[in-house]
């Protein structure tokens, strides 16, 4: 292989959350007041840490979102977790090549810990992630696109920046990857290529991966 660590986004890239998320974000948005279409949801907050959804309403509106707006918006996620999510396709199958090969991986996500957990829990992922691989921008402060996620990630699992390659499916987390010295591969399942244009390389199906991997 020609990595050390692969390093996966969650969202859009182990499981299919996004469209849930996505609509369900634009939905409640909307709902209180800040009208929002999952188009709009999909284009700025796809991929995004929590504090940057409050920094973009107050930014465009002068008002900020409720106190309990979090923990409203995760328990209708993971409630429509329970009943819609599915691993993305062909994802499982990268993961046991990955296994085969030894090939350490882990995950890094712009969500907290409970949405990653409940999102394997929910898909059967959980078996290829224990607590050692599992990080989120909750143990750093600053979500994607800030490089600090993804350089925490390297740090703790031991290999250097430019021996590690992430594979992402939104602009902020492209840009966290290359602000941190690391090749990048871009997902197009969800995203236009050209918003992933400073991606290493760009695929449009899993089961492109492995082979690019190699």
């Amino acid at each position: 292989m020609r990595y050390d660590l692969v390093i996966f986004d969650n969202d859009g890239v182990l499981v299919d959350s996004e469209p849930i998320s996505n609509r369900l974000l634009a939905a409640y948005l909307t709902e209180l007041g800040h009208p929002t279409t999952y188009e709009d949801s999909i284009r700025d907050y796809m991929g995004s840490a929590m504090h940057r959804i409050h920094d973009l309403v107050l930014e465009r509106t002068g008002e900020r979102l409720p106190d309990d707006f979090d923990d409203v918006f995760h328990a209708r996620v993971f409630a429509a977790f329970e009943r819609e999510l599915q691993p993305v396709a062909g994802v499982e199958n990268v993961l046991e090549k990955l296994t085969a090969d030894g090939v350490p991986f882990c995950v890094a996500s712009s969500g907290s810990h409970d949405r990653i957990r409940v999102g394997h829990r929910t898909t059967g992922l959980d078996r290829w992630f224990d607590d050692g691989r599992v990080f989120s921008s909750q143990d750093v402060g600053r979500g994607k696109p800030a490089p600090d996620l993804f350089l925490y990630v390297a740090e703790r699992m031991g290999v250097a920046p430019e021996r590690c390659v992430v594979v992402e499916d939104s602009p902020l987390g492209v840009q966290a990857a290359v602000a941190a010295g690391m090749d990048v591969y871009g997902f197009t399942a969800m995203t236009p290529a050209d918003r992933l244009a400073g991606a290493s390389e760009l695929f449009a199906s899993m089961g492109e991966l492995a082979d690019l991997l190699v």
